[in-house]
């Protein structure tokens, strides 16, 4: 073989990206969009984004500033002054964790933030015990970053909460973060204060860093505090890293704001990539973002009234279909049903055996896009975001107890 037949021989897309899943909130939300496009009726419990428009005093900060010329420039890489120390400023009171807006990367979204996290901290073969279900992005993240994702499961029968113990069982030479996220996407769980505590303290004791995503912070329901772990062990001292951002609580996914905060030397290693991945954020869009942060909660107190009767709502129709059990969730705004009880029962003349098939036929008999637990960890599962208007929760999970009460 030649030289040049060689390196013809070459794959096309690199290993480390081909190896990559696609989004698969992302995957099913697009194919809901394009069988709506097509006409079709159908009801997208996919994506996790809020129904509401993003609130009007946010909405006119970016008006404002877009007639600004000096943010029609480039600003520095790590995100406008005003902005990390209004994040600064919010951490303290949202988080009960003081920083100083030099421990803030403001990035394009809250992935970029747990990207640049997990490529900060880990070099190749580095393993990150992560708590299971998960939100899919992480452990592609990790794996990016050249890491190793471990999953530690925990099921319904434990409140999809991990416990010390099967941390602990988990924990080899080679781990060097855990990640830590409640409220919880996919499950809506919520750790208690104790548990937050006691977790933290163990990664402390382990010299463990922790990652931890509170991007559903004010999405908590039932009296149910958030707790935040960096606040909660301050033995972790400063290893710790909190990414977040203003997509859920402000209704303002497309705006592309969240952030990374965490010791300086570690920020400042994050932004020197960041620097050259993407540059500045859209100073627009941080712009309002800042009115967010630095603003009043009231807009999200009204959206999370409204999530919380749709949570009641989804939740009581799923349990009441036949081998469906579905916990209630105390935060963000996902019900994670389990649906092993329909697995291995005829549907429609079919016998779906995982959730991933029994999402496909859900969608091609009733038209409502779900997705399945193969995205977030082991089969046998089911996500459904309530964040859609009360009319299409009703006949989305309408169409649901028809067709899975035909189970055999």
């Amino acid at each position: 073989m030649t030289e040049l037949s060689t390196r013809h021989s070459l794959p096309r897309v690199s290993r480390r990206i081909a190896s990559i899943a696609e989004s698969a909130t992302l995957a099913v939300d697009a194919k809901a969009k394009a069988l709506k496009a097509a006409g079709r009726p159908v009801i997208g419990f996919g994506v996790g984004e809020p129904d509401f428009p993003t609130p009007d005093y946010i909405v006119e900060a970016a008006v404002e500033a877009a007639r600004q010329p000096r943010f029609h420039r480039y600003s520095p890489a790590g995100g406008l002054p005003e902005l990390k120390q209004a994040i600064a400023a919010k951490t303290q009171r949202d988080s009960g964790y003081a920083i100083d807006p030099a421990q803030v990367l403001v990035t394009n979204g809250g992935k970029q933030a747990v990207y640049e996290a997990f490529a900060s901290l880990l070099d190749p073969g580095d393993e990150v015990l992560v708590p299971t279900p998960f939100w899919t992005t992480y452990p592609e993240a990790i794996r990016l970053a050249g890491g190793v994702p471990v999953e530690v499961f925990a099921g319904p029968e434990q409140g999809y909460l991990v416990t010390v113990e099967q941390l602990e069982a988990a924990l080899t030479p080679r781990t060097k973060v855990l990640l830590f996220v409640s409220p919880s996407n996919p499950t809506g769980a919520v750790y208690p204060a104790d548990a937050v505590r006691e977790i933290g303290n163990w990664a402390a004791d382990q010299g463990l860093w922790v990652v931890t995503d509170e991007i559903y912070e004010h999405l908590t329901y039932d009296g149910v505090p958030f707790t935040s772990i960096a606040a909660a062990a301050p033995a972790l001292g400063d290893r710790v890293v909190i990414v977040n951002g203003v997509a859920k609580t402000y209704a303002m996914t497309g705006w592309r704001v969240g952030w990374m905060v965490g010791p300086t030397d570690l920020v400042k290693a994050a932004t020197n990539l960041q620097s050259h991945a993407t540059s500045n954020v859209a100073n627009v869009s941080q712009m309002a973002a800042l009115a967010a942060v630095s603003g009043p909660l009231t807009a999200v107190e009204e959206m999370k009234t409204a999530f919380d009767r749709r949570r009641r709502a989804m939740v009581a129709g799923l349990n009441a279909i036949d081998g469906v059990e579905c916990p209630t969730p105390h935060g963000a705004f996902y019900a994670y049903a389990d649906v092993r009880g329909l697995l291995g029962r005829s549907l429609a003349g079919t016998t779906p055996r995982t959730s991933a098939e029994l999402a496909t036929l859900i969608l091609e008999q009733v038209e409502v896009a779900v997705v399945p637990g193969e995205a977030f960890g082991p089969s046998g599962f089911l996500r459904l975001s309530y964040a859609l208007g009360d009319e299409d929760l009703a006949t989305g999970v309408a169409r649901l107890q028809e067709f899975l009460s035909g189970a055999k």
